[in-house]
This record gives structure tokens, C-alpha cells and sequence, in this order.
């Protein structure tokens, strides 16, 4: 009874000691992933927290696991995850393969039953989101987009936008939705042609405001007015500063 009593409590002490040092670690090894891991999760990350769960759990859960294989493991997946997630950002077509798209469900009030199966969505799931942003009424949606983590994300059409302090002057309200066509150097054509643009336009407006080279661009958008938006790869300008 007393070597009984003593096993439950050396058990009892390693878990605590397991949870001490575990906790600290995860905090650590989640700041050094970044907030990737932690904000819109996407599904390499997703896999990833699922993982680390699973080893902690275990490594709590059972004291004959060896702590340090735990440890070992948690730091692995860590790096691991920071590899992934750099070859995402630079290398596009890798990023293309692994993750979801986002995905155009409705346009001007009507509903795109293909995209909608295509990213195994029911009609139901669709509506379900829209009364979530309080949208009852489809004509009221210019655009509804299910973006890579899931969610939905709307744009209204023009009269049904909340007031807005143009509304209070007198001038008319220009409309804030932009189409993006170049990411990364990459030109869109598909979105050019949606826009009735073409590639001898985008290179007209680039030279404008002395971009020769499209490979410069990181980001650039069209507002349904035809003004173009850019960001360039070597943008220099200070961030605004937060304070916590």
C-alpha cells in the first residue's frame, strides 16, 4: 500500500513538473511561429496546433512517456512549421497546392451553386453566414466570397451600405471594392478581362506612376471607378507605430 501511495505521488509530481515546463515551451515555440499559427489558421498550420495538442496531451496525460522525446518533438514541429510557412510565402504555386482559395459565392444577388458545391458548401451553409452578418435579403449583396479560413466576407450593393460621413456631404460616394490584378509580379489577366481591361492599360497606368517593370509590383487593384492602387516589392515607408 505504501509503495502504492508512493508511485501515485511521483506520478503525480511528474505531471505537474511536465505542465511547468510544457506551458513555457508552448508559449515560446507559438511567438516564434508567429501569428500565422494563432490568427487565420490555415490548414498546414491547423494540422500543426492539432499536433502539437496531441503530443502535450499525451506527454501530460501519461508519465511513462519520456519528456525530453516530447520536447524534442514540440521544437521539430516548430521549425518544421517556420520552414512551411516561409516556403508558402515564396514559393506561390507550393502556397496554391496548400491551401483553400477563396471562392465567390454570390454575385450581384444571386447565388453561384457550382462554386458553392465546388468548396462543398450547401445553400443552407451560405444563408446560415449571410443571417450571421445580418443579411436576410440576397439583392442586398454585391459580392459574398468564403475566403481561405472559411468565413464569409461581403460587400453590399451601394444603396444598402451603412451611412457613411460622404452620405452627410453632398458629394456623390465612390464605391470601395477594388479587384486585384497583379500579386507578387503576377498578372491577373482573367480579372483584366472581367474589367473589359486590357494588358496595354495596366502597363499605361504603371508607366504613369514610373513602374517599367511589372515584377516591382507586389500588390496592385482596380476600384470599379478605374483607379489603380499599387504597393511595390521595396515599399520603404515606416509602418505606424502601436503601443500595447
Amino acid at each position: 500500500m505504501k509503495g502504492l501511495n508512493e508511485t501515485f505521488w511521483l506520478d503525480t509530481l511528474r505531471v505537474i513538473v511536465r505542465i511547468s515546463t510544457i506551458l513555457p515551451l508552448l508559449l515560446v515555440v507559438t511567438l516564434y511561429m508567429g501569428k500565422r499559427a494563432i490568427g487565420q489558421l490555415p490548414l498546414f498550420d491547423f494540422l500543426v496546433i492539432v499536433t502539437l495538442a496531441s503530443v502535450t496531451g499525451a506527454d501530460i496525460a501519461d508519465p511513462n512517456i519520456q519528456h525530453f522525446h516530447t520536447v524534442i518533438a514540440i521544437l521539430f514541429i516548430a521549425l518544421l512549421q517556420k520552414i512551411v510557412s516561409y516556403l508558402l510565402i515564396n514559393k506561390k504555386w507550393l502556397g496554391q497546392k496548400m491551401t483553400f482559395k477563396p471562392t465567390v459565392v454570390i454575385e450581384h444577388g444571386v447565388l453561384l451553386i457550382k462554386n458553392i458545391e465546388s468548396i462543398r458548401y450547401s445553400i443552407d451553409n451560405v444563408l446560415q453566414m449571410l443571417r450571421e452578418k445580418d443579411v436576410f435579403d440576397l439583392s442586398i449583396v454585391k459580392l459574398a466570397i468564403v475566403e481561405a479560413n472559411g468565413k464569409l466576407t461581403i460587400f453590399r450593393e451601394y444603396k444598402n451600405n451603412p451611412v457613411t460621413i460622404e452620405d452627410l456631404n453632398i458629394n456623390k460616394k465612390s464605391s470601395n471594392l477594388a479587384y486585384p490584378v497583379i500579386i507578387e509580379g503576377q498578372v491577373y489577366v482573367n480579372m483584366l478581362k472581367y474589367l473589359n481591361l486590357s494588358l496595354s492599360w495596366l502597363h499605361t497606368e504603371l508607366q504613369k506612376k514610373g513602374i517599367n517593370h511589372m515584377e516591382h509590383v507586389l500588390f496592385a487593384s482596380v476600384s470599379e471607378e478605374g483607379y489603380l492602387h499599387i504597393s511595390l516589392k521595396n515599399q520603404t515607408n515606416k509602418g505606424m507605430p502601436f503601443h500595447h
